[in-house]
């Protein structure tokens, strides 16, 4: 049994903007998972179509039910091959990802097509499709059921790590990552909470001069 993933994304980018910013998505503030990415071929074909290879490199942590099947000494980082196809005269771009190892622990191949959008000719649309698999006996449906929520939430930081990059070619700055809002507001949190002890500190004390002032 598999679980598949289906699901349509846009970026409010064109298709050019997308494209360029698709070979310079690492590093940024979404994307601390990925340790390395490396091209291993590229070629023109001759009816002007790209072909490129990548591998990367990513932190493979994990769940604890399941670092009990595996030793200690089992590599925590996942290799994934990327093999993509543009088509600049159709705008389309195509690739097609999977791991290269912990494939019997799981196996996660995803497709994704990124082209024109039909409603608006300066978006780009992404539709993208996922296959989790697992030859784990016993186990198999729950790896399956931790690999696919684990590659919604990795689509999510995708597209955040997508439209920071889009932000900073456009020249725009760049929307603020998660962990600096939540710091923001609890640097806000801190000074409100300081702002209330000191009013609070402000009235007592003139509570008790007024008191004063009636004993008197």
């Amino acid at each position: 049994m598999v679980k598949y993933f289906l699901g349509q994304s846009v970026l409010r980018s064109s298709w050019d903007q997308v494209f360029a910013a698709f070979w310079q998505r690492y590093p940024n503030p979404y994307s601390k998972h990925v340790l390395t990415e490396d091209i291993v071929h590229r070629e023109v074909t001759p009816d002007q179509k790209l072909l490129s290879r990548r591998l990367l490199t990513k932190t493979n942590r994990m769940p604890r039910w399941a670092e009990r099947l595996f030793p200690a000494n089992v590599a925590h980082s996942v290799y994934i091959l990327e093999d993509s196809i543009v088509d600049p005269q159709n705008q389309t771009m195509t690739t097609f990802t999977w791991n290269i190892n912990h494939a019997r622990l799981m196996v996660v191949e995803e497709r994704c097509v990124y082209c024109v959008n039909s409603d608006n000719s300066g978006w780009t649309e992404i539709r993208r499709e996922a296959w989790v698999s697992s030859s784990l006996f016993g186990v198999s449906r729950a790896v399956q059921e931790f690999g696919l929520a684990r590659f919604k939430s990795n689509v999510t930081k995708t597209m955040k790590g997508f439209e920071y990059i889009l932000a900073k070619l456009q020249g725009e700055p760049p929307s603020k990552t998660l962990v600096e809002t939540a710091k923001e507001a609890k640097e806000k949190a801190k000074e409100t909470a300081l702002a209330a002890t000191e009013k609070a500190k402000d009235l007592a004390n003139k509570a008790a001069t007024k008191q004063q002032q009636q004993l008197v």
